[in-house]
């Protein structure tokens, strides 16, 4: 089986084939990623990986490399709410554009079964708890947008040329490999990086918005296990597992892990940013009954440990 995987030199991406890397069906595994956020190094020392470093904003290059594919697993993106924001154009081209992209050469080469990365961005300000699939959805921001796009798109080839489709709205992943040495960063790794360079943890607002925490190795497995079978799906799919937490809750999980108290600095609420999240998985476990969750303190644990031995602090 030959897999592409756009934007797997990223966080999720590598993680993921780190996993694809050991699995008895995958063959060979071609990573197209632009290494704008993503690493080489990320990569380093993964068996049947090829990294084709280029833009799914070029249409030659992709058609190129999906030829022969089996899946095709689109996670490249240009990521973050604010820098939607300070460049809505530049959002919508990679997050948009791109995406019809893939879909274009994945459509061009056979068909290959195609998996794409939604976001939970896509309910924004429908204030209703949990989201469930079936919301109106509601972007308030550039990037969210994008996202609803991005799987109104997929999910559109899927009805039109019978292209099997997934596509899994995010919510929040973090773990080892999510950098912090940006201004974009996300709040996980962000907190992590203050905590162990004894730097106050800025906090947007008030610290009480929730958000469902999903560990990337979870997202990981859901992703390699919808290889394995071959899914398609007719509606967008929640990648979470329920839970709903404070950003001050993983701020005092924080403080449990490393046996400190964590100065905070409270700053303005960012614009585009919801207030609480949270998703409901009875659509996700009717397709992916099996998956073990890493708890939120599991995952800030792993997350801390590859912080302390990578020492990719901000």
């Amino acid at each position: 089986m030959k897999v592409i995987v756009t934007g797997g030199a990223g966080f999720i991406g590598a993680n993921l084939c780190r996993m694809l890397s050991v699995e008895p069906a995958v063959e060979t595994v071609v990573v197209i990623d632009d290494l704008s956020t993503g690493r080489r190094e990320n990569l380093e020392g993964l068996d049947r990986i090829e990294l084709v470093v280029g833009s799914i904003l070029d249409s030659d290059l992709l058609g190129k490399q999906f030829d022969g594919a089996d899946a095709v697993i689109h996670l490249a993106a240009r990521p973050s709410v604010p820098r939607s924001l300070a460049d809505p154009m530049a959002t919508h081209a990679v997050n948009a554009t791109g995406t019809m992209n893939v879909l274009e050469a994945a459509r061009g080469s056979g068909g290959p079964q195609v998996i794409v990365a939604s976001s939970s961005s896509v309910y924004g300000a429908n204030p209703a708890l949990p989201k469930r699939e079936d919301m109106a959805t509601l972007p308030v921001s550039p990037y969210a947008a994008s996202k609803l796009a991005t799987e109104a798109y997929a999910l559109s080839y899927r009805r039109s040329f019978n292209l099997p489709v997934v596509a899994f709205r995010f919510f929040n992943v973090f773990g080892p490999l999510q950098p912090a040495d940006h201004a974009y960063a996300a709040v996980v790794p962000s907190f992590v990086s203050w905590a162990l360079r004894g730097e106050p943890l800025q906090i947007h607002g008030d610290g009480l918005q929730t958000r469902d925490f999903t560990y990337v190795g979870n997202v990981a497995e859901v992703l390699a296990e919808c290889v394995r079978r071959g899914i398609s799906n007719a509606e967008p799919i929640n990648l979470a597992f329920g839970s709903r937490v404070s950003l001050l809750a993983v701020v005092e999980l924080l403080e449990k892990i490393l046996g400190v108290e964590l100065p905070r600095q409270h700053v303005a609420p960012r614009p585009g940013d919801v207030r609480d999240s949270q998703a409901d998985q009875t659509a996700f476990r009717h397709i992916f009954s099996d998956v073990e969750v890493v708890n939120l303190e599991e995952g800030l644990r792993a997350t801390v440990d590859w912080f302390r031995t990578t020492q990719l602090t901000l």
